[in-house]
């Protein structure tokens, strides 16, 4: 953490020694209407020399109704709650609520993938920092990315010993 608060450091890969759950809570349904404003201006901003083809297919995403975050504990045992702000977790909750047509059922099947079955996988974090946090955050880390390939057993792996 010294590291992201001195400006050294904004990556790192984590692998948490417990994972103790995985939750969500409530979020805004709706884009703060003053940032979407922001951001339409920029993007009416063109270039003289850049490509602008970008703006005219450009179109606001749905925003995510839900804050993902794992419980977990490092190798040290301090207990700490992480958000996950990887797209991917986001777009499976998506996907879910799509197919099911239930935020119940689609919450739930997200939980089902990032806690059921990567618990069973090699866990790491791809962990990044917020500027909304950075500076005075006592973790200022969030989950950018997640590893979860499986375990392999080293003598399925047809080494000679």
């Amino acid at each position: 953490m010294a590291g992201a608060k001195e400006n050294r450091l904004s990556l790192a890969v984590f692998k948490p020694a417990k994972i103790r759950g995985f939750i969500w809570e409530d979020d805004e349904r709706d884009w703060n209407p003053d940032k979407v404003k922001e951001m339409r201006d920029k993007t009416r901003q063109t270039e003289m020399f850049a490509d602008d083809a970008w703006r005219e297919t450009f179109k606001l995403i749905p925003k995510l109704p839900y804050a993902f975050s794992y419980q977990l504990e490092d190798a040290g045992g301090r207990k700490s709650t992480m958000q996950v702000l990887d797209w991917e977790c986001g777009q499976l909750y998506w996907n879910c609520f799509r197919r099911y047509g239930d935020e119940a059922v689609a919450l739930k099947k997200v939980k089902a993938k990032y806690l059921d079955e990567f618990g069973k996988c090699d866990l790491h974090f791809f962990l990044g920092t917020t500027q909304q946090f950075h500076g005075f955050a006592p973790n200022p880390r969030v989950i950018v990315g997640v590893f979860a390939p499986p375990y392999e057993n080293q003598l399925e792996l047809g080494i000679p010993i």
